[in-house]
C-alpha cells in the first residue's frame, strides 16, 4: 500500500484519494458527498488521521454534553 501522507503525495493525488474513497464516479459533474470535509487534507493543511480524529472527537463531546443534560438523577 502506498503512503497517503501529505509529504508523500501531490495535491492531485490527495484529491484522487478522497474521490476514490468517497466512491466518486467520473460520470457525475458534482463533487461527491463529504468532499468539502476533506479539503484541508487535499490542500495539504491537515493529515487524514487528524481530520478523522477531530470528527470523532466532535461526536464524543456531543455525547458527553447529552449525557450531562439528560441525567437520570433526581434531587
Amino acid at each position: 500500500m502506498r503512503s497517503i501522507l501529505i509529504k508523500d503525495t501531490t495535491r492531485d493525488e490527495r484529491d484522487q484519494i478522497v474521490r476514490e474513497s468517497l466512491g466518486y464516479s467520473e460520470v457525475s459533474c458534482e463533487e461527491p458527498d463529504g468532499y468539502d470535509f476533506y479539503l484541508p487534507y487535499i490542500e495539504g493543511e491537515m493529515e487524514l488521521k487528524d481530520l478523522n480524529m477531530a470528527y470523532q472527537a466532535g461526536y464524543v463531546m456531543a455525547d458527553l454534553d447529552h449525557d450531562r443534560r439528560s441525567s437520570s438523577c433526581t434531587m
